[in-house]
């Protein structure tokens, strides 16, 4: 007997109503990228590992999928080293290609072969899998899509200006109440410098970003065990505890943070940012959260994060500003700030919302019944002219019991079907059937395009 056939862990099939949904997120995303002048890019599944190793600390180069040289890839390796067993030596005789990691990385290698090409500043968007070999869990797959945007070669906080209106309008167009947090990572150095504990910026936090999870008590607890001082903790309760309108957070962490040229710099950066946006016409909630922090061996400036009100999930959209994103190739000093969408989150907070639009996942919008030879050559010609005007037809291909293809439509959810016997004939016009209303009338083909498309 054959064996059943099975997917990688980690991996899914997506259906066509799973894929409508999908679509219309990345449609939705594009259409919103491409009015503020972002140019759509793609890059090779698979990357050199030189490309890839090394840029993502240990962890991540454990979680590249290797791919096997094509041919005899074990003409390079010697008995001796197969019975050695080492693996990471192994690796770089057997394996020249990774599957990518993530978009950055294969973006900067991109920005730097391409730098002769690119106008700057270069404002790019890219939607394509990712792969990591990851232990599968709840919502977390080894292949998932990244839907990132980033501006390289600007030092303009315009630029995080712009970004933030994009999360603002995407969320709007999907219906989703959102709240977009802004922070800084030149502050966080400030309030590390401030309480005199300058060199644990990265474990203050690291701490301080998990205080929606564990709770002041744990973020405090997390602090004392990386060895940070009580009082340094001390100084730290104000500042994790502050609230207010984000001008006053602003001015009273401007107080603190005085005699800190870089936490001064920060404030300074986000006052520009948040005063900007006051003269737009947002749909959602800009927050400054000073224990945002995201990704700090990484982001140097503005960093956002976006999160859902009206359903529990978490971050569904981050990002921020980075200095040297194609220094790890040799060409240092060149600028950047990006986004990223977390598509699969905002599936399911769509899912969890029931906010998919219904032209968005019912495809078909009538479907023609077929009654034999002589009334499927009388529809072809009305079908003809359905889809000329942009009406999403179907013909049922087999002449079969009604019943058969009424289920059919039933199955695909097509709000209407269209039949045609020697009545309909006769007087040129065919019985239109609302399939939710159970409604039938006869009608011309010019009154079923304008029935549909009203």
């Amino acid at each position: 007997m054959a064996q059943k056939p099975s997917i990688p862990k980690g991996t899914r099939d997506f259906g066509p109503m799973e894929m409508a949904k999908r679509n219309y997120i990345f449609d939705t995303i594009k259409s919103v990228y491409a009015l503020y002048g972002f140019q759509q890019i793609e890059t090779p599944a698979m990357e050199t590992l030189h490309t890839l190793m090394g840029k993502y600390g240990d962890e991540g180069d454990k979680l590249l999928f290797k791919v096997l040289n094509s041919g005899d890839y074990l003409k390079k390796v010697t008995d001796e080293e197969l019975s050695e067993r080492n693996t990471l030596k192994l690796q770089t005789k057997l394996c020249e290609k990774g599957l990518r990691y993530d978009l950055t990385v294969p973006f900067a290698r991109y920005v730097v072969m391409h730098r002769d090409e690119l106008q700057l500043p270069f404002k790019r968007y890219q939607i394509q899998p990712v792969w990591r070999a990851d232990r599968p869990q709840k919502g977390r797959y080894r292949e998932f899509f990244q839907c990132d945007a980033d501006v390289v070669g600007s030092d303009s906080l315009l630029n995080e200006v712009e970004l933030m209106q994009i999360y603002d309008t995407v969320f709007a167009k999907f219906g989703v109440r959102v709240q977009i947090k802004i922070n800084n990572r030149k502050i966080l150095t400030g309030i590390a410098e401030v309480i005199g504990e300058a060199d644990k910026i990265v474990d203050i936090t690291v701490a301080m970003d998990k205080l929606d999870k564990i709770g002041i008590d744990g973020v405090n607890a997390e602090l004392r065990e990386d060895g940070i001082s009580e009082e340094a903790i001390a100084k730290l309760q104000p500042i994790i505890a502050l609230e207010g309108t984000n001008d006053e957070k602003l001015a009273t962490i401007k107080q603190v943070l005085a005699g800190s040229e870089m936490g001064e710099k920060g404030v300074e950066e986000t006052q520009f940012i948040l005063d900007t946006l006051k003269g737009f016409d947002m749909k959602n909630e800009i927050q400054l959260d000073l224990t945002l922090a995201r990704g700090l061996n990484y982001y140097t400036g503005a960093i956002f994060e976006v999160k859902a009100l009206d359903t529990a999930m978490g971050s569904i959209g981050g990002g921020g500003r980075y200095d040297n994103l194609t220094g790890i190739f040799g060409m240092p000093g060149l600028s950047g700030v990006g986004i990223s969408f977390g598509a699969d989150r905002i599936y399911d907070v769509l899912n969890a919302l029931d906010l998919y639009p219904k032209e968005a996942v019912n495809a078909t919008q009538v479907l023609f019944i077929n009654f034999g030879d002589k009334e499927t050559a009388y529809c072809l010609p009305i079908v003809e002219k359905c889809r000329k005007a942009g009406v999403r037809t179907e013909m049922f291909p087999d002449s079969t019991k009604m019943k058969k293809q009424m289920n059919y439509a039933n199955a695909k959810n097509i709000p209407f079907v269209a039949l045609a016997g020697e009545n309909e004939m006769n007087e040129g016009k065919v019985t239109l059937k609302n399939m939710t209303t159970g409604e039938q009338t006869m009608v011309t083909a010019d009154e079923i395009i304008k029935t549909i498309l009203a």
